[in-house]
């Protein structure tokens, strides 16, 4: 009986546990938004020289987004063929190649602003968020995807104007992958990303 009634509670307090644990997670558009008014902030710092910028950007970059399932999702059918060792160096340059696709921003942003819109639960693991970049004349629709791991959320892909960028390169790297193999595909990003003989 006194096991019984000590299990009885220890499964009570697991219960509770994971309850609270939900709770207090934070929103997948509070975690979004964070993480976009942060950058932005950034990019409106004028004691902040360029290079400071783009520094302190990645920065924001690595805390918010899965690269790892970002790279795992490209990459298919790919990343289970690929050995460890080059899963491993495909997540460092795609991490990078990444990066330095927000770091553009560093150089055009002309003080924009973005609106908050819409979170939608997929399900229980996953989410989207909905915003918009606001400029002078147009409005660009930017949709992050983010998924919950380890009580947080994270972003996975980014949709811009519909495209999505997982998509997008996923579609690239196939034919790359097919035509020249993940040598190939790797000797290209370490010579977009200038991250050639490991130097990144």
């Amino acid at each position: 009986m006194k096991i019984a009634y000590h299990l009885s509670a220890l499964i009570g307090l697991l219960c509770w546990a994971l309850a609270t644990q939900a709770l207090a997670a934070p929103a997948p558009k509070e975690r979004v938004q964070d993480t976009v008014d942060a950058v932005l902030e950034v990019l409106r710092d004028e004691t902040r020289d360029v290079e400071t910028k783009k520094r302190d950007i990645r920065v924001l970059v690595r805390e918010r987004f899965d690269f790892r399932a970002m790279a795992q999702s490209t990459l298919a059918q790919n990343w289970r063929s690929a050995s460890e060792e080059e899963q491993k160096r495909f997540v460092d340059l795609y991490s990078r190649l990444l990066e330095d696709t927000y770091l553009v921003m560093v150089e055009e942003y002309t003080n924009e602003t973005v609106e908050y819109r819409n979170e939608i639960l997929r399900n229980e693991n996953n989410a989207q968020v909905d915003t918009a970049i606001l400029a002078a004349d147009k409005e660009i629709p930017v949709v992050y995807r983010t998924r919950l791991k380890d009580g947080d959320w994270y972003i996975y892909d980014v949709i811009i104007e519909g495209v999505s960028l997982i998509s997008n390169y996923r579609s690239t790297y196939q034919q790359i992958v097919r035509r020249e193999g993940m040598d190939g595909l790797l000797a290209r990003l370490e010579e977009k990303t200038g991250c050639a003989d490991g130097n990144c």
